[in-house]
């Protein structure tokens, strides 16, 4: 049974592969005969023109002063950082990571209690804080006021107001 299978397979097989599919091979010929490829034309390259380049008078544009901030006359407000002064220790800590843990009182001053990492700091008004030359104006029972000196774009120096609050307290205000 399995021979006859077998033998009735390959007769089906060389049946269907004499042919000489004349109909296949004449629709190819046709549907291929009008096809062709079309590639537009390169485009036209236009000869190079050098620029004469006369530094005369020109600024040289490698100097460093080209890129620094442009010197102009100040706006009159003469606010100026000491720079002469000896630093204080709490001015080598940003102001955000100070913090004001409490109030001390002795003989009518207030003197603040200011942690930064694992040290206290006592400071009163008039003391220095803060990388942006930060002086203590004030220190009351929930906070301490900070003005600080910082540059704006035109390289002028203004005032800036700061708090610290009281650890506790910052939800609050």
């Amino acid at each position: 049974m399995r021979s006859l299978l077998v033998v009735l397979a390959s007769l089906v097989l060389a049946a269907c592969s004499g042919g000489d599919h004349e109909d296949l091979r004449r629709w190819m010929n046709d549907a291929g005969k009008d096809i062709r490829g079309k590639i537009p034309p390169l485009p036209e390259v236009k000869p190079y023109e050098p620029v004469a380049y006369d530094t005369g008078n020109l600024m040289d544009p490698f100097k460093p002063g080209k890129i620094g901030v442009e010197k102009r006359k100040s706006s009159g407000s003469g606010l100026q950082p000491d720079m002469d002064r000896v630093r204080e220790p709490l001015e080598a800590y940003p102001l955000e990571s100070l913090k004001f843990v409490g109030v001390m009182t002795k003989k009518k001053d207030s003197y603040a209690i200011i942690q930064v990492d694992s040290s206290l700091y006592q400071v009163r008004a008039g003391s220095y804080m803060g990388q942006n030359f930060g002086v203590i104006t004030k220190i009351a029972e929930s906070e301490a006021t900070v003005k600080e000196l910082v540059q704006d774009s035109a390289g002028d120096w203004v005032e800036r107001e700061s708090s610290l609050l009281l650890q506790g307290q910052e939800g609050k205000k």
